[in-house]
């Protein structure tokens, strides 16, 4: 690593951010996708296979078609490497070979297709046959995982969540003191990680119930959500390169919600002495569009001071950190009502930026991949009210939630349906991640 990492650069601002852009498709000031935004995913289509698609608004603009029919035919002369891609790059069932491409294609595209949409270009907007065959609505779509990651990292990055739960396992050593040091994590399994909708069967694993001396197998008892942010690694690296601070962000594509589901008390039997297991590797959720760091740009905040300073390779992250509300919501098994909104919390809350989690990852030479996973650990906020996991709400179940009808919740129950949401405002955009949901199934028998 270099001894002096040079000063933090924010990406230039992107014509397709522009606050007063406005697109020929209808969309409300509450949508998650207006002509600001443009995330990427992949959708599947009866009889065309997947595609590669932008969200605007409730639709999924599909790329394949939008290259087959020629619009962008003049950014694939400017990028040379998505000339040579198009269309067979837009026809994939992730976003990866997209993503190998590097920044330059990313934005290219992007900024294209705001073009395309922007009220007062006709090209696309007084073309019926075309639009009838790149526009289509969300709900007659299926929405895939957007990646194939060949590696997940889940990071331990909020100072309050890392000390609630310290509180509770080591009340008289919360936190270690290696934790302000340098971002704590650990590899996860990247083939359990599925898109939003998928249904998650309730873990069996080995655990030891309360005031018993012997554990039991069996379908955990104490099963949890974690509300955590991704990002997605578009440029990767060779092995035995490093990544300096100052260029992390050229390495990150966009983010992701992301739901790490956790079995509390299998986790509590087995993580020592080497970390998560069975209790983590089940299943985690991700939301299927990609907001990119271009449309994220305008909503950048300092992160909170860091003390001790650490070390000179994870230094000067002024405005690393970005200003995205998150919101926890839970669907009670067999409810009609709307979810209920248990949880407001807040990506600046996070002790370490992402930017220093992949610069500490990339330190010892570790490669990089395109499409790789790397979630920040649960995001919970200074006040009861923001908090990212039921084993803080409730104590680790010992003090239920109260909810409507007179329910009380501990964990999750078989049925019980979790959602997350996110977005980002200023100057009357909003910025969304969509929304990430599953529910829970009884165990396998």
């Amino acid at each position: 690593m270099p001894s002096h990492t040079p000063p933090f650069r924010p990406m230039p601002a992107s014509p397709a951010n522009d606050p007063s852009l406005r697109s020929w498709i209808d969309i409300r000031p509450t949508d998650d996708f207006p002509i600001q935004n443009l995330p990427f995913g992949v959708m599947e289509v009866p009889e065309w296979g997947p595609r590669l698609a932008v969200a605007i608004g409730g639709y999924a603009l599909d790329l394949y078609a939008c290259a087959q029919l020629g619009y962008f035919e003049a950014i694939g002369d400017d990028v040379p490497a998505l000339g040579a891609a198009m269309p067979k790059v837009f026809r994939r069932r992730s976003l990866n070979a997209f993503l190998r491409l590097g920044r330059p294609a990313w934005q290219a595209v992007r900024e294209r297709v705001s073009e395309l949409l922007r009220h007062d270009n006709p090209s696309l907007r007084d073309n019926e046959l075309a639009i009838s065959t790149c526009l289509l609505r969300q709900r007659d779509v299926t929405l895939l995982r957007p990646v194939k990651p060949t590696s997940y990292v889940d990071f331990y990055s909020s100072l309050e969540h890392a000390m609630n739960v310290g509180v509770m396992f080591r009340p008289d050593n919360p936190l270690l003191p290696n934790w302000r040091h340098l971002p704590i994590a650990y590899h996860g399994r990247a083939n359990s990680i599925v898109v939003s909708g998928t249904s998650i069967k309730r873990p069996q694993g080995q655990y030891r119930p309360a005031g018993q001396d012997e554990p039991v197998f069996g379908p955990t008892q104490q099963l949890d959500f974690e509300l955590e942010m991704a990002f997605i690694v578009g440029q990767g690296t060779a092995q035995g390169n490093t990544v300096p601070l100052a260029q992390a962000e050229d390495h990150i594509f966009g983010l992701v919600l992301f739901n790490d589901w956790s079995a509390r008390d299998i986790q509590s039997w087995e993580y020592q002495p080497l970390g998560p297991f069975l209790g983590k590797n089940f299943a985690s959720s991700v939301s299927p569009w990609v907001v990119t760091l271009d449309a994220l740009e305008p909503f950048r905040v300092a992160g909170p001071a860091q003390a001790p300073q650490p070390l000179t390779y994870l230094q000067n992250t002024d405005n690393q950190h970005f200003d995205i509300q998150l919101d926890v919501l839970i669907q009670p098994a067999g409810a009609t009502t709307e979810p209920l909104v248990i949880s407001h919390s807040n990506t600046r809350h996070l002790y370490w930026s992402m930017a220093q989690q992949l610069t500490h990852h990339a330190s010892n030479g570790c490669p990089l991949d395109a499409g790789d996973i790397y979630a920040s650990g649960t995001i919970s906020g200074p006040t009861p009210g923001a908090l990212g996991s039921l084993l803080e709400m409730t104590q680790r179940g010992t003090q239920p939630l109260n909810l409507p009808g007179g329910l009380q919740l501990g964990f999750l129950r078989d049925g019980d349906t979790v959602i997350l949401r996110g977005y980002a405002e200023r100057e009357g955009v909003r910025i969304g991640l969509g929304e990430v949901r599953g529910t829970v199934l009884p165990a396998a028998e």
